[in-house]
């Protein structure tokens, strides 16, 4: 049996949800960009381009292969006017100077007192892009249609297409990995809060279309505190303490497996608290706040390696390289982030230094390539670190970051690269704490110390150019 949430309606998530109707017009939705091989000439003057495309297009014409190109067929009525301007892109990350900021949203913030930002993450098909914050709300941006003209002077203060508010604290959010924004059925996103089931949102229209319900051995509801698509994304992986429980994406409820972490006492202990899925093998990653990371199968959940404990927090976030082959793992009021190697499981190649001085989740990333690593920290600055040039023996050493840029005044936590464009978006804030202050003080050191904590208050999303 299946429950779809909200409407009551049984059937799988994909179809759920679509005859609802809506308040409104969907949000338009920015068609992605093709890749390099698929883009058509676009006649635009080189006078009206900037300097890094111009550079770019220059570098790509002495190469003999570099003519400037317009997408070919139009994909949707809305997207026409900015699939007509989309122009021949450098795809490449260029971090040889620091990224350009191109917009923001800051405004969106600012109604609620101290709505910090949880971290961002861009859609898998690029068109748009996913935030959570303190209020409780997900928000959803499209990528601005300016991006794809040049037009980078004129790009106005983002501002979301869609709101999607928990009950309570959201513990964490997922894109569908198959989401597409032309088929509406693969767009959507998962979300966990505090004391609420896991809620499968429609990412065209900010409707709940199903939920998932965990129960726990007393049958009472529990919380998820981490949550994954499968690569394929027909099942849902969910982190509870000392258990993993998969649902299948398309059968909403309560039916689901369960995947003890500690057996006979031996595993891995603690909530487990992120998830990462190899992309090359049937692996999965778990984390916990017990400081420890563990492999695991996908087929049955068995543990197949268990890391050694290496860090001073507890564990908020894993990755995955591109080939499988290493695995980056960070942790809360942690200062380094460890890079394994899963062919000598329990083997550090080499250490990535950052400044993390809460126990709030500061997530990181990686291109496409796998070669550039990026952070942010709790000063509000990004570093991007080059993984080619760890030692190629394989010992352990402090690697230096290639580049490190102030992207906000205050906390960066959050950092996401655009799956096929030179775009990085960041978000900032974290929660404030007043100044210790003496009542019997002058008014004017207590006024002084308050002006201190609200200017560095940065709660926003930015994007930025790094072609």
């Amino acid at each position: 049996m299946s429950d779809s949430a909200g409407g009551g309606e049984s059937g799988g998530v994909a179809a759920g949800g679509q005859d609802s109707e809506a308040d409104g017009e969907p949000p338009q939705q920015v068609p992605p960009l093709l890749c390099q091989s698929e883009l058509v000439e676009q006649e635009t003057p080189e006078d009206e381009l900037p300097p890094s495309a111009k550079r770019s297009r220059m570098r790509e014409e002495e190469q003999g292969d570099g003519t400037p190109t317009e997408s070919g067929s139009a994909q949707g009525d809305t997207s026409t006017s900015a699939q007509s301007q989309t122009q021949d892109l450098p795809l490449d990350l260029d971090f040889t100077q620091n990224p350009s900021m191109l917009t923001g949203s800051w405004t969106e913030y600012s109604s609620f007192p101290e709505n910090y930002l949880k971290g961002c993450k861009w859609a898998p098909d690029g068109s748009c892009i996913l935030t959570n914050s303190a209020d409780n709300v997900l928000r959803v941006y499209n990528l601005p249609p300016e991006i794809y003209s040049y037009s980078w002077d004129s790009i106005p203060e983002m501002s979301p297409v869609l709101r999607m508010a928990e009950g309570d604290t959201i513990y964490d959010y997922c894109w569908f990995p198959k989401m597409n924004s032309l088929e509406p059925d693969t767009c959507f996103l998962a979300s966990s809060s505090r004391d609420n089931p896991v809620h499968v949102w429609d990412a065209f229209y900010g409707k709940v279309r199903a939920s998932f319900r965990p129960y726990n051995h007393l049958d009472e509801l529990t919380a998820a505190h981490s949550l994954c698509f499968s690569p394929d994304g027909e099942q849902l992986y969910c982190g509870f303490e000392k258990m993993v429980r998969v649902f299948c994406t398309e059968r909403p409820g309560r039916d689901c497996e369960e995947r003890p972490t500690v057996v006979k006492k031996r595993g891995q202990s603690g909530i487990i608290s992120c998830f990462a899925f190899s992309p090359c093998q049937s692996v999965y990653a778990c984390g916990s706040y017990s400081r420890c990371a563990g492999l695991y199968s996908c087929q049955d959940g068995a543990l197949l390696a268990l890391l050694p404990t290496r860090h001073h927090g507890g564990l908020t976030h894993l990755l995955f390289s591109p080939d499988g082959n290493y695995l980056y793992t960070g942790g809360r009021k942690d200062p380094e982030i460890l890079c394994w190697d899963l062919r000598d499981p329990g083997k550090v190649v080499f250490s990535l230094k950052r400044n993390v001085a809460t126990n709030q989740r500061i997530y990181f990333d990686l291109d496409q390539s796998g070669r550039h690593l990026l952070s942010g920290d709790t000063e509000g600055a990004v570093s991007v670190w080059d993984t080619q040039t760890a030692p190629p023996d394989g010992n352990e050493e402090l690697l230096q970051p290639q580049i490190r840029f102030q992207a906000h005044w205050d906390c960066t936590n959050g950092i996401s690269v655009h799956p096929f464009m030179p775009i990085l978006a960041t978000s900032s804030g974290q929660r404030q704490f007043p100044w210790p202050t003496d009542s019997e003080g002058e008014g004017d050191s207590a006024s002084d110390a308050t002006l201190q904590q609200e200017v560095r208050q940065d709660n926003a999303l930015t994007l930025w150019w790094a072609g």
